[in-house]
């Protein structure tokens, strides 16, 4: 494919995202390589198709006419854009992970992730996003709704699991996620297993 074509696709692909939307090079794999998609991405930007949040990290952003600014992109998004483009396995832990599944409304201080990859720290628009490495089976043996409900069980702690926790993750999930979550964890910490088990029942 001619580069002005590469260009036109990517392009086509973005208009026909969502706002908000984060995009990296690899995510047009099935169009050009990473190179192309970097170049083509750079160029859009140049276009404000695409604004840039970091070195290769980009998003479909939203103006704010009251504001008068651009909307910033939602740090989980940012989060697992960087996952993709490195090719680590993540999952939220801590505050972030009840955030994530609605246990808490409070916005993290930093938004942080457990991964098979480094630890390393990245800092965009006055957000601060976390990783810190884990031992792999932590997160590559289980799905993600699976990990994300583990690790926020954990940051919740035995003694502050109540029935308003144990509803409220019932209601968010569906029966799929409920019946491989009793597959996936019978590995994982007893009384977390434990919870997992009065969650998962009908």
């Amino acid at each position: 494919m001619a580069r002005p074509a590469i260009l036109s696709e990517i392009k086509k692909e973005i208009q026909n995202a969502k706002i908000g939307t984060v995009f990296v090079p690899i995510d047009f794999a099935l169009i050009t390589d990473k190179k192309t998609a970097s170049v083509s991405l750079s160029r859009l930007e140049k276009e404000k198709i695409v604004l840039k949040i970091m070195r290769g990290i980009y998003y479909k952003a939203e103006y704010n006419n009251f504001l008068d600014e651009y909307v910033a992109p939602e740090a989980d998004a940012v989060a697992h854009a960087l996952s993709r483009n490195y090719g680590w396995t993540i999952v939220p832990c801590g505050d972030t992970a009840l955030n994530r599944l609605g246990l808490s409304t409070q916005i993290p201080a930093a938004w942080v992730y457990v991964s098979d990859g480094p630890y390393k720290d990245y800092t965009y628009n006055q957000t601060t996003i976390k990783f810190k490495r884990t031992t792999n089976k932590e997160i590559s043996k289980l799905s993600y709704k699976t990990a994300l409900v583990v690790q926020a069980l954990k940051a919740l702690g035995n003694e502050n699991i109540n029935d308003s926790v144990i509803t409220k993750l019932k209601n968010t999930l569906t029966e799929e996620e409920k019946k491989t979550m009793l597959t996936e964890a019978k590995a994982v910490t007893s009384w977390i297993f434990e919870y997992i088990k009065m969650i998962c029942r009908s």
